[in-house]
């Protein structure tokens, strides 16, 4: 049973980092299950404290993730057109990877606030400001799946 614990919370590891950067996984709460799966095999070294600053850090990533694009955006000048167009950006560019994940967002927020206001500084501004907002958002992200995955990987070893 320990192997199948260890392997399951490898691969959600996997999945989780891979998920900070690919918008349709849910990366840190994958991550957060693969050591919650380990502290149910034998080499369970974390206590109580651990996994509440952990669930924690998962907990404001998720939120600041949904959060920090639309507030960049709104930052430098945008308004909701570009939001939504970041999204619609981000989605489409699924299809497209790597650089659709990377441009998309960029794209969508340029085209909604072109389509809002067609002033193309405006554009640009709110764009960027998604597209810098996206960037965070993802480095947040793979900074807690990375940390979460050097914990699983220390307490293996």
């Amino acid at each position: 049973m320990d192997i199948f614990l260890i392997v399951l919370g490898a691969i959600l590891m996997i999945v989780g980092i891979l998920g900070s950067v690919l918008p349709i996984l849910p990366g840190p709460p994958l991550s957060f299950v693969g050591l919650l799966l380990l502290q149910f095999s034998s080499k369970a070294p974390f206590d109580l404290r651990f996994f509440i600053i952990w669930g924690v850090l998962t907990a404001i990533v998720v939120l600041l993730d949904y959060l920090v694009p639309i507030w960049g955006a709104k930052k430098i000048g945008g308004t909701k057109a570009g939001s939504r167009g970041a999204t619609a950006g981000l989605i489409l560019g699924l299809f497209i990877p790597p650089w659709g994940l990377i441009i998309g967002p960029f794209i969508g927020a340029f085209i909604g606030e072109f389509i809002n206001s067609s002033d193309l500084n405006i554009s640009f501004k709110s764009a960027l400001g998604s597209f810098v907002g996206f960037l965070a958002g993802t480095f947040m992200k793979l900074a807690v799946t990375i940390g979460m995955a050097f914990y699983f990987v220390k307490a293996l070893f």
